[in-house]
């Protein structure tokens, strides 16, 4: 399975401690040799300044003493910069401080907050940046909730073009991803979002980098909420600049795009054309077999390799950390899929084969099939019990209705091919940057 794992294709767009429960994800499910991910995982938390989880990857009597001097030092940082960031705290805790930050954040930015407690509590400028190293380093200590409540006073405090402002709404989503509150990441992600799509950076790359990053991140919340896969799919499928991103420079996220689909009740009949159209257009640049059930479906016709490929889908979703939970829900969307399919293509099929496909008797097949009609609303369903067969007549598309999809086809074309002229102007300039620097 390491084949489809996706570890190492995110990676590149997570923080190191966003990487950490991956890499804890996929050790038991032995997808690759032990000791090289061991070393990996050493690797990556010896990066941060968790020393007592690095030491605990070694034996307990041939732990290095650089490591143990490191933990000495580190200890001795966190004692300084907590006596340097108390009289900061204390003066960001005081409660007119707290209720101006909470009444005034939102309309009036932080200006006039920081001017406030300048004037009435001699708060000085280089107090930021002590609250803001002291912030960090809890945060590389795997400290998640002290770092959380330290980035979200300077969120609300430091003005919006200071050079950490940025580093700081990161700081703050990851902190609350890891301490697993992810209603209270909703929000930071939402802020995230509103700060990147402002597009205060110097170029259209440094843009594309900060919306894909943005769309990994935002995985641990989409797939840790109730109604989190119908957030994703209004992302990452219906925002065209996001949309754009993943496929100049992450299409393997449509992985997650598609089982969201798949198991989203409310967006799945109005998104699966689009999400069609992109696997469709993206084929030669990524599939795995999530996307390449879809295609058998929908693109191919092709049933034998559609269930063929459903098969591996469930391995391949129980061992991916954010889809393992949803592989039941998955699978039963997934059938219902090939179910509805069929039946639109062949318009009558006997029972007997049903039953036959679906591995019940003929009694349970219908009683199962009418539970489906009626929960799913397949339209033109119906079942004829006197001859034993399931009924699909077609529905007459309006010329209306081609109008409208002639359109949104041409639509489709256009913004491809705009996203292929996207494509040769960024790797021109990355061509003319590297001859530059040659």
């Amino acid at each position: 399975m390491a084949e489809y794992d996706l570890t190492h294709r995110l990676m590149p767009f997570l923080d190191i401690h966003l990487v950490i429960p991956l890499l804890e994800f996929i050790e038991p499910r032995k997808i690759y040799d032990e000791s090289s991910l061991a070393e990996m995982q050493r690797q990556v938390v010896l990066k941060t300044n968790m020393i007592d989880s690095a030491i605990e990857t070694y034996p307990e009597d041939n732990v290095p003493n650089e490591l143990l001097q490191r933990r000495d030092d580190v200890l001795r940082e966190r004692d300084q910069l907590k006596d340097e960031c108390d009289p900061v705290i204390a003066i960001l805790e005081l409660e007119d401080v707290k209720e101006m930050m909470e009444s005034a954040r939102d309309r009036e930015g932080n200006s006039k907050l920081l001017e406030y407690i300048e004037r009435e509590y001699n708060f000085k400028p280089e107090m930021l940046e002590i609250l803001y190293r002291y912030a960090k380093f809890q945060y590389e200590c795997g400290n998640y909730a002290a770092a959380s409540i330290c980035l979200y006073y300077y969120r609300n405090v430091v003005p919006q073009g200071d050079p950490n402002y940025l580093n700081a709404l990161y700081g703050k989503l990851a902190s609350e991803i890891l301490c697993q509150e992810f209603a209270h990441a909703k929000d930071d992600l939402i802020r995230l979002r509103a700060y990147i799509d402002s597009d205060p950076f110097d170029g259209e790359l440094e843009l594309l980098q900060h919306r894909s990053w943005l769309l990994h991140w935002s995985l641990f919340i989409f797939f840790n909420l109730a109604k989190g896969r119908d957030d994703l799919i209004d992302l990452f499928l219906n925002q065209q600049a996001y949309l754009n991103t993943i496929q100049i420079l992450c299409p393997h996220l449509l992985r997650y795009v598609s089982v969201s689909v798949v198991i989203s009740k409310a967006k799945q009949k109005n998104s699966l054309k689009e999400l069609m159209r992109v696997i469709d257009v993206e084929r030669k640049n990524y599939s795995d077999p999530v996307t390449e059930f879809l295609s058998c479906l929908y693109l191919d016709y092709d049933f034998d390799a559609a269930q063929q490929k459903l098969r591996e889908c469930e391995e391949v979703l129980a061992n991916d950390f954010f889809l393992t939970a949803l592989l039941d829900e998955f699978r039963e969307n997934a059938r219902l899929l090939i179910f509805e399919m069929f039946c639109r293509i062949h318009q009558c099929i006997g029972l007997d084969m049903l039953a036959n496909r679906l591995n019940m008797d003929k009694v349970e097949a219908e009683r199962w099939i009418v539970d489906l009609i009626r929960n799913y609303h397949i339209e033109g369903a119906k079942i004829d019990s006197q001859l034993g067969q399931v009924i699909m007549s077609a529905k007459p598309i309006s010329i209306h209705e081609q109008i409208m999809e002639n359109t949104k086809r041409l639509t489709f074309r256009a913004q491809q091919a705009a996203l292929q002229l996207e494509k040769l102007k960024l790797d021109k300039k990355g061509s003319t940057n590297y001859a530059a620097t040659s």
